[in-house]
């Protein structure tokens, strides 16, 4: 499975951006999740969506963020709504081996090369 991330950029604090995971084969059949690394840190959960199309969220991004999937496009976006600074990291998007959605990176198997999201003022 290849995997690209795309739509990071430099946001002000409460705006908004949608990250997009682009994937090789069709989406619907993948566990797919959201991490995201800021400096210093660990990579950390952010979002999932299951095979099923239930979604996934760490309370720190529950009710700002929103994970879906276009099967038609094979693509999965994180909307990102009222930011702030602590949402600044790299995103990435990866999927497991297999249809369990995890909250722990290392049961991921292939990852995208990230993007970078920067909210400040």
């Amino acid at each position: 499975v290849q995997l690209q991330a795309s739509g990071g950029g430099l946001v002000l604090p409460g705006g908004s951006l949608t990250l997009s995971c682009a994937t090789s084969g069709r989406t619907r059949n993948y566990v797919v999740g959201w991490f995201r690394q800021a400096p210093g840190k660990e990579r950390d959960f952010v979002s999932a969506i299951a095979i099923s199309g239930t979604t996934f969220y760490d309370d720190a991004v529950k009710g700002r963020f929103t994970i879906s999937r276009d099967n038609a496009k094979n693509t999965v976006y994180l909307q990102m709504n009222n930011l702030t600074p602590e949402d600044t990291a790299v995103y990435y998007c990866a999927v497991p081996v297999g249809d369990v959605v995890f909250r722990f990176a290392d049961r991921y198997e292939y990852w995208g090369q990230g993007t970078l999201v920067t909210v400040s003022s």
